[in-house]
């Protein structure tokens, strides 16, 4: 029997048992993340918990509804988390590697040096998100919203943005060599000392864009053949 006994975020007790096999010396993580796994198997609703360091690596948790939890450095490697809402979740320093969030709801979230690398984050809501230094390297972000997001610092190598909406995102020192960003709107977007080596700009709307000339000729082997690069 695990009892989840935490107080959540918005100042309410969540509290339910679950009879769940496991070990009694199984390590809290553990123990955390297989009461999560049955909360949202049973529609408890747990928006705002406390949820830190749970293992919650390989879950389903389709369509769940995490807004506001606190999930800073839990393993959900592999997760699945299609459409769930993480609106204003806190995934500081999570390791989210390979996970599926195709259209899930991260707007406000906190994903500060998260681990997304390989990350499906296709048509996902990243709007006015924290990604600062996140590590995103081959992620496939293609047309998802990421209006107002900070990716200051982002390892962006190899990732897919075809088509994702850029306006007014933050992407200073991101490093996005052999990124895909054709047909990206990039609109008012911060690309001082960014890395674009090998990028592929084909498309993509930089009006407006804080792109220093030297970005443009340090990166041998740019594709920006159709760019927009009116100011």
């Amino acid at each position: 029997m695990i009892k989840f006994d935490v107080r959540n975020r918005l100042g309410d007790n969540l509290q339910f048992s679950a009879d769940i096999p496991c070990a009694e010396d199984a390590p809290a993580a553990v123990k955390l993340g297989l009461a999560v796994r049955w909360a949202h198997l049973n529609r408890v609703l747990i928006i705002g918990a406390d949820l830190r360091g749970a293992d919650l690596r390989g879950a389903d948790l389709r369509g769940a509804n995490l807004r506001l939890t606190d999930l800073t450095g839990a393993d959900l490697c592999w997760a699945n988390l299609t459409g769930a809402d993480l609106t204003r979740a806190d995934l500081a320093g999570a390791d989210l590697s390979g996970a599926d969030l195709r259209w899930a709801i991260l707007a406000g979230a906190k994903l500060r040096l998260a681990a997304l690398t390989r990350a499906d984050l296709r048509l996902a809501n990243l709007t006015r998100a924290n990604l600062t230094r996140a590590d995103l390297a081959g992620a496939d972000l293609t047309g998802a919203d990421l209006r107002g997001a900070s990716l200051a610092g982002a390892d962006l190598i190899g990732a897919i943005l075809a088509g994702a909406d850029l306006r007014r995102a933050n992407l200073r020192r991101a490093d996005l060599t052999g990124a895909d960003l054709a047909g990206a709107d990039l609109a008012g977007a911060d690309l001082v000392m960014a890395d674009l080596t090998g990028a592929n700009l084909r498309g993509a709307n930089l009006r407006g864009a804080t792109l220093p000339a030297a970005n443009l000729w340090r990166a041998v082997g740019l594709n920006a053949s159709g760019a927009q690069l009116e100011r």
